[in-house]
Parts: C-alpha cells; structure tokens; sequence
C-alpha cells in the first residue's frame, strides 16, 4: 500500500454488493464509516468498535472481516458484500433472512446483520453444517437478546432450504 497523506482524502474505488462505487476517505476513516455515512449502506452496525462483538461483519473479496478494524483505504480495489446484499430482489428476503424471521432469530437486530453474513459465508462454504460446526463459527459474535438458540435453528433451516434449492449433481 502506498504511503497516504494524512491532510487530504484519497479517492478509493471499490465493488460494493456488485456495483462499482467510488468515494473520498481520509486514512484514518473506518470501513464502517464509509459504508455507512459515505454509502449509505447503514445495514452494518457498529457495536464495540474493537472487532469484539460481531455486528460490523462484512464480506471483503469472499471472506468475512470486521468493518470496524479496516480502514477504508484498505479496501481500495476490494469487492466487498453487506447485509444488504442478501436481498434477492426488492422486498424479498433471501432464504437465510427468512429462516430467521421464521425462527424469531432476532430481537433488538442490532447483531443480526453480521451475523447473517457469517452464515452466508459458512452456508455457502459448507452446505450441511453441523450445531457443533454454527455454534463454533459464531463464537465471534455476541447477542445479547436471542440466547442464540433461535439463530442456531434458522441457520440449520436454512442450510436446509438451500441444500433443498439446489439441482442434484
């Protein structure tokens, strides 16, 4: 990465939930802070500020990462997916979303978001994971409302519904 100029804002050209997007960060701005005040996007929350909590989690180029530890300027040149991005077409909830609403899955919100795009991560890596498999991989995130019984029974019914969708190979 080049050396950046911490007096002006440097131009960053991303993909974000597949459009080409541009915008002007200072160094020193957070990714959350440009998906959100410069985007738009305010699907991704920002909790702990310190990567603890899970609900800034973001997809940069396929793999999930906490938009509150990446500078903006870092993903210059990244494609980067959002919650946002679950939506398959106006007004419609993808599978996963579904299962969640299905499932009471979520309370307040606030951890939802990160937490859908973990599973969309994982659901997508591993078709058919196991409770032991969800329980391990959000560990990483915290909710203070669901207990996270009702996440672990919408993720497992979504993983069915998408197994389901899918031709025979």
């Amino acid at each position: 990465m080049p050396r950046l100029s911490a007096d002006r804002r440097h131009r960053i050209r991303l993909r974000v939930n597949g459009r080409p997007r541009e915008a002007e960060a200072e160094p020193r701005m957070l990714l959350t802070d440009l998906l959100r005040h410069e985007l738009g996007l305010t699907g991704t929350h920002v909790g702990c500020e310190h990567g603890v909590c899970g609900a800034c989690t973001i997809q940069i180029d396929g793999v999930p990462a906490r938009a509150c530890l990446t500078l903006a300027v870092q993903a210059d040149g990244a494609d980067i997916r959002t919650v946002e991005s679950l939506e398959p077409a106006p007004g419609r909830l993808s599978v996963l979303q579904d299962a969640f609403r299905r499932h009471h899955a979520l309370q307040c919100g606030f951890c939802t978001a990160g937490i859908l795009m973990s599973l969309d991560h994982l659901l997508r890596r591993d078709p058919d994971p196991s409770e032991d498999d969800l329980r391990e991989f959000l560990g990483g995130h915290l909710c203070r409302c669901t207990g996270y019984v009702p996440i672990i029974a919408a993720a497992l019914d979504a993983a069915k519904g998408l197994r389901e969708e899918q031709p025979d190979a």
